[in-house]
């Protein structure tokens, strides 16, 4: 399968980047630190304390590093434990536990091994980012850390990337040390972080976005002293796509989110996402979208398995539209978009 350049891709979409929409996967953050993203680097610097002995050889029984793979085996295994020891059963309490133990811990190790400091990123590899993010309209991601919310807040550096996520000064503190999520800005709203991120809090009343601007205080360490208070941002980390789905819809902002992206029209990229299962809801408010293309990015040899496998998910999703409102489907190459230089 030959793939396209994205400049091939951006020639054949919509001319009007107010068109063309972009979702970006965990590779994002990987192109730029893949030795702090990959989960098998996450996994050496979590914290074992958090889950009982026998839940963190669960990696290697089932040979992963993936910490969503854990976390769905382990609710599954909750799930049989129960059917064969019934109600109340301590090993199926064990297992649910644990499951629930690894989302902090996955939480924790992102956050301690964060870079602390936008500028540790040099400028130009900031520069490279937003020229690709210059090519979309509506920006989703599905990633927790802060280097998209860096990228955009170099305002300094070009070229200048249009963007909302809807965070405003509240009403009541303009002098707080955090902006607010408004639900009346939804329009103009054109970032959204479908999974949740480091930098959004809970507060029972609001949806807070921590920032270094109000504060002069470095957002990763914000982050940390929150943590530090028991205090946990908004993640969707479940393993299941159901799980996730159920956590979603209980949020007003993540549910606000996922809805933009079912009314998506026109032509979205895809970049740094396996297509995986564990999103099922993401790839089906694509199917149900109005999206007409969807171009999907593939990193590496089209031939290899995995790779395989996000052309096999892809076609199935397209296959699974009405012929009456069919999607266009085309791979493109990943590593020709440059995305941090």
């Amino acid at each position: 399968m030959k793939l396209l350049t994205l400049g091939e891709a951006l020639a054949q979409a919509h001319d009007d980047p107010k068109k063309r929409h972009v979702l970006l996967g965990n590779g994002f953050s990987r192109a730029c630190l893949n030795d702090t993203f990959a989960y098998d680097a996450l996994k050496s610097r979590a914290d074992l304390s958090k889950l009982s002995q026998t839940g963190w050889r669960a990696f290697d029984a089932l040979g992963t590093s993936d910490f969503e793979v854990v976390m769905r085996a382990l609710s599954n295994a909750s799930k049989l434990a129960q059917v064969y020891e019934g109600n109340g059963s301590q090993l199926a309490q064990l297992f649910a536990e644990d499951a629930e133990a690894l989302k902090t811990v996955l939480i924790d190790a992102i956050a301690r091994s964060h870079p602390d400091h936008p500028f540790e990123i040099e400028a130009d590899r900031y520069a490279s980012c937003k020229v690709f993010l210059a090519n979309f309209h509506h920006i989703y991601t599905l990633n927790y850390d802060l280097l998209l919310y860096w990228a955009l807040m170099r305002s300094e550096i070009p070229p200048l990337v249009p963007c909302d996520d809807g965070f405003r000064k509240p009403d009541d503190d303009e002098n707080a040390g955090y902006v607010v999520w408004e639900p009346d800005s939804v329009k103009s709203q054109n970032v959204h972080y479908l999974h949740g991120g480091l930098h959004l809090f809970d507060s029972g009343s609001q949806l807070q976005k921590y920032t270094w601007v109000n504060t002069g205080e470095r957002l990763i360490q914000q982050v940390r002293d929150a943590m530090a208070r028991d205090l946990l941002p908004v993640f969707v980390s479940e393993g299941s796509s159901e799980q996730k789905l159920s956590r979603i819809r209980h949020s007003a902002y993540l549910s606000r989110a996922e809805r933009s992206l079912y009314s998506l029209g026109n032509t979205l990229f895809v970049f740094g996402h396996s297509m995986a299962d564990s999103d099922g809801h993401i790839l089906r408010a694509i199917r149900r979208s109005k999206l007409t293309r969807l171009f999907v990015g593939i990193f590496g040899d089209p031939q290899l398995q995995a790779n395989q496998q996000i052309v096999t998910r892809t076609i199935h999703l397209a296959d699974g539209r009405s012929k009456t409102r069919p999607l266009e489907v085309q791979f493109y190459d990943a590593q020709s978009a440059v995305v941090w230089g």
